[in-house]
C-alpha cells in the first residue's frame, strides 16, 4: 500500500530525513533498483581533479574554448564520485554515493540565480521582468541603445543579446555556442551579428553573471547571504554549500566590499554543494515554492520561471523544460530540471511530487536514467 507523503517536509536536520521503501513510494523495487544502478555504472568522463593530465580545464575542453577569456579566475575543486537520490512525496527512496559532498556543479547555479531571481520581484527590486533593466541597475553595462532594451526577462530567458565584457569575460567567448550531447563548438567564440533583445535564444554564460550582478546591485547584499538566508536555511540545508566568484569580481556596495557570483563553474568558481541540499531546493520547487506550509517562493513565480520562452520552448527562466522539439518522449510533459556540466542534474516531475538529483553522470546516460526512472514507477 502506498503511504500518503504529501504534506511531509525533510527536518531542518540534514541527517534526520525519512525514508520509503519503493513499493510504499510506488516504485517496482527491482526497476528503480535498474535505475540506479545505470547511474552508478555510467560515471562521467571528466577526471576527478577537473584537469586533463595535460594541464586542460575541463570547462575549456568540454565546449573547445580558447582565447582570450579562457583564463581560469574561479577555484577549482576535485570532484567526488557518483551519487544521487532519489525522493518521492518528501521522503528518500533510493540514495547512493556520497550525497553530503560539496561539489561544484557548474550551470545548476542559473537555476539558483532564477529561484533568487523571483525573490527580487517579490520583494519589489523588480517591479515588472519586462521592464528594461537599465531603469534600475547603474553604470555602463546598459548604456549602448542595444543594451537599453534589454529587459530582466530576456536575461532570465537567455535571449538579451547583451554586447559587453563584464569581470574580464566578453559576450563573444560564447557567441555561436552549443550545449548538450553531440554540440558542434567549432565556431565558438566567432563573433556574429547581433539580434534584436528578446528575439534569439543563445546560452551565454557571461550574460548570465551579469544577471547576477545587477541582482547584487538591487538587494545590495551578496547573493549567498539572500539565499542562504531566505531560502537554504529555512529549508533545512546543510551550512557546507558555498557559491565562490571570480578573484576579479569584487566590487564595492554600500560601502562593503562584496563578491559578485557567476552562473556556473565556466571559468572555476561557482556553487559547491551536496547532492542533498539539490534535492531540498528541487522539492521546493516542486511544491510551488511551499515549504511545510511556508511560502519561501511565490507560486506565480514558479509558474512563470517553468513557462517556456518565446525563443526556446524547452527553456524558462534559467530551467530546462521537456516541452516543444526537444520534448524526451515518454516523459512527463510536466518534468522540469536544472542541468549543469559534468554532468549534474536536478530533476523534478510537480505533478508526481518527484524529486531526482544526480552527481557525475555521463552525458550520454542521462536521458537512459530517465528513462529506467519513468519505467519503475508503478
Amino acid at each position: 500500500m502506498t503511504i500518503s507523503t504529501e504534506s511531509y517536509a525533510p527536518s531542518s536536520d540534514g541527517d534526520a530525513w525519512d525514508t520509503l521503501s519503493p513499493a510504499q513510494a510506488g516504485f517496482d523495487a527491482a526497476g528503480l533498483a535498474t535505475a540506479v544502478d545505470f547511474a552508478k555504472a555510467h560515471e562521467s568522463s571528466w577526471p576527478r581533479s577537473l584537469y586533463y593530465p595535460d594541464g586542460r580545464y575541463v570547462g575549456l575542453v568540454e565546449w573547445d574554448e580558447s582565447g582570450p577569456w579562457s583564463e581560469i579566475v574561479g577555484p577549482v575543486r576535485e570532484r567526488g564520485g557518483p551519487a544521487g537520490l532519489i525522493v518521492k512525496g518528501g521522503r528518500i527512496v533510493a540514495e547512493w554515493g556520497d550525497t553530503a559532498r560539496t561539489d561544484m556543479t557548474f550551470s545548476i547555479a542559473k537555476s539558483y540565480i532564477a529561484i533568487l531571481a523571483g525573490l527580487a520581484a517579490s520583494d519589489g527590486l523588480i517591479s515588472d521582468v519586462d521592464e528594461p533593466v537599465a531603469k534600475t541597475v547603474a553604470g555602463p553595462w546598459f548604456e549602448s541603445a542595444h543594451n537599453r532594451a534589454i529587459t530582466w526577462r530576456h536575461l532570465l530567458q537567455q535571449s538579451s543579446e547583451w554586447q559587453g565584457e563584464i569581470f574580464g569575460k566578453s559576450d563573444q567567448v560564447d557567441h555561436n555556442r552549443q550545449i548538450g550531447p553531440g554540440a558542434d563548438n567549432s565556431r565558438k567564440g566567432e563573433k556574429r551579428l547581433l539580434q534584436p533583445p528578446g528575439s534569439y535564444y543563445e546560452y551565454n554564460d557571461v550574460r548570465v553573471n551579469l544577471l547576477a550582478y545587477c541582482l547584487l546591485q538591487r538587494f545590495r547584499r551578496p547573493l549567498p547571504e539572500v539565499l542562504r538566508e531566505r531560502i537554504m536555511d529555512p529549508i533545512g540545508a546543510s551550512q557546507d554549500w558555498r557559491w565562490q566568484g571570480y578573484d576579479n569580481a569584487f566590487v564595492e556596495i554600500d560601502g562593503r566590499r562584496v563578491q559578485s557570483v557567476p552562473g556556473g563553474g565556466h571559468w572555476g568558481g561557482g556553487l559547491f554543494i551536496g547532492a542533498r541540499d539539490h534535492a531540498r531546493v528541487g522539492l521546493l520547487v516542486a511544491r510551488g515554492g511551499v515549504w511545510g506550509g511556508r511560502e519561501l517562493l511565490s507560486p506565480a513565480w514558479i509558474d512563470a520561471m517553468l513557462t517556456p520562452s518565446p525563443t526556446l520552448a524547452n527553456y524558462g527562466y534559467l530551467w530546462w523544460l521537456n516541452r516543444g522539439a526537444a520534448a524526451k518522449p515518454g516523459v512527463p510533459a510536466t518534468a522540469v530540471f536544472a542541468l549543469g556540466a559534468g554532468v549534474n542534474a536536478i530533476w523534478l516531475d510537480p505533478a508526481q511530487d518527484l524529486v531526482a538529483v544526480l552527481r557525475w553522470i555521463d552525458k550520454t546516460a542521462l536521458d537512459g536514467f530517465v528513462d529506467r526512472l519513468i519505467a519503475a514507477i508503478r
